[in-house]
């Protein structure tokens, strides 16, 4: 099929639960390079906060998926990719030169890589095949958390997946553990084709990982072409897959509330879960309606029992001025915490809760 433009470069965002890819992902956007990019946000659960907290200019298209990108991703991918097409085609956005996807950070690369290099997953119309003439994956980037990082890798396989399948790895909180520990050499087993980047290091430059070469899988060790095999030997035909669970153990559940908190109840409520070791807490997520100022909202983010400075928004990032929390979790006791946000939440939300 002959492309009625040019092909548009993509690049894949990885790296595990709490590892700043949204953080990254809004310096991608800023940098003038990335002017005309367009953003694909896939988030595990059925509420979603991350792509709320991108800052974009009012040009960037935006398409969000939910649930389980490991499943879904083939799919998921090459429609929404399709959808840009057929949305510059209309004239609704202007050409794109670049497209960044954001996973979630349970994803398995393999499905999206496999999905968009030549000789990958198979197409199944025409559609994807507009897809392979207009689009090609340029570069996977992850991001590695030096703080978790390690405790990742030894519980999870998605962790080393995303660092294998990656052309460049960004160590994040570098500026907050500071042990000089050389995590380029210690990572370079794993995938020794992989350019490794001090996110806070001197000389960092951020134009410098994106390329305008096709994706390739030199290098990247037996396992990364192993794993290629597997999913595209892999189907899911009529696969139906709980967006809020990821496999027998990970789960998603959210908490919403319509009335403003107590900017002490929020606090109050946000410590006991993340200091509690007995929580499974893996991920929390949550943008908060606050009492004494509800045009402002308290942003909070926890990565396991690590609650990192609350912060407070200028302005709701949308219409929605609801009160949302995401918990991502291994095992988590979900009751206790439902619980507690109900004693957290204002009495008259409470009732109308139980009314509905």
């Amino acid at each position: 099929m002959k492309p009625i433009y040019d092909p548009v470069p993509v690049t894949l965002l990885t790296g595990f639960l709490g590892s700043g890819k949204t953080t990254f992902l809004n310096e991608i956007l800023a940098h003038p390079r990335m002017a005309a990019a367009a953003v694909l946000i896939n988030e595990f659960g059925t509420v979603p906060i991350d792509h709320h907290l991108v800052r974009s200019g009012s040009e960037t298209y935006f398409r969000t998926t939910s649930g389980c990108i490991c499943c879904t991703a083939t799919s998921d991918i090459r429609i929404s990719l399709h959808e840009l097409h057929e949305a510059r085609l209309r004239g609704e956005i202007p050409p794109v030169s670049h497209v960044v996807v954001e996973t979630t950070g349970l994803a398995d690369p393999a499905p999206i890589v496999n999905s968009l290099i030549p000789g990958g997953a198979p197409a199944m119309g025409l559609r994807d095949h507009v897809v392979a003439a207009h689009f090609y994956l340029a570069e996977v980037i992850t991001a590695f958390d030096v703080l978790n990082g390690r405790a990742t890798l030894d519980s999870f396989l998605e962790g080393w997946k995303q660092l294998a399948f990656a052309d460049h790895v960004i160590l994040t909180k570098t500026d907050v553990i500071g042990d000089g520990r050389d995590w380029a050499a210690e990572l370079g087993a794993l995938n020794p084709a992989a350019q490794y980047h001090d996110r806070h290091g001197p000389g960092f430059d951020l134009a410098a990982l994106f390329g305008k070469r096709a994706y390739s899988l030199n290098g990247k060790g037996e396992d990364v072409d192993g794993w290629l095999a597997m999913e595209a030997l892999a189907s899911h035909p009529d696969h139906k897959h709980d967006p809020n669970r990821h496999g027998d153990e990970i789960q998603a559940f959210s908490l919403t509330n319509d009335l403003p908190l107590e900017r002490h109840a929020v606090e109050t409520f946000l410590h006991i879960v993340t200091s509690n070791i007995e929580s499974g807490l893996l991920r929390l997520k949550g943008i908060f309606a606050l009492a004494d100022d509800p045009d402002c909202p308290l942003v909070a983010h926890a990565v396991q029992h690590r609650l990192y400075p609350l912060q407070r928004l200028e302005a709701w990032p949308n219409d929605d001025r609801r009160t949302r929390v995401v918990l991502i979790g291994q095992d988590m006791p979900a009751k206790p915490i439902r619980d507690l946000f109900d004693v957290v939440a204002p009495r008259s939300a409470r009732k109308q809760r139980r009314l509905a």
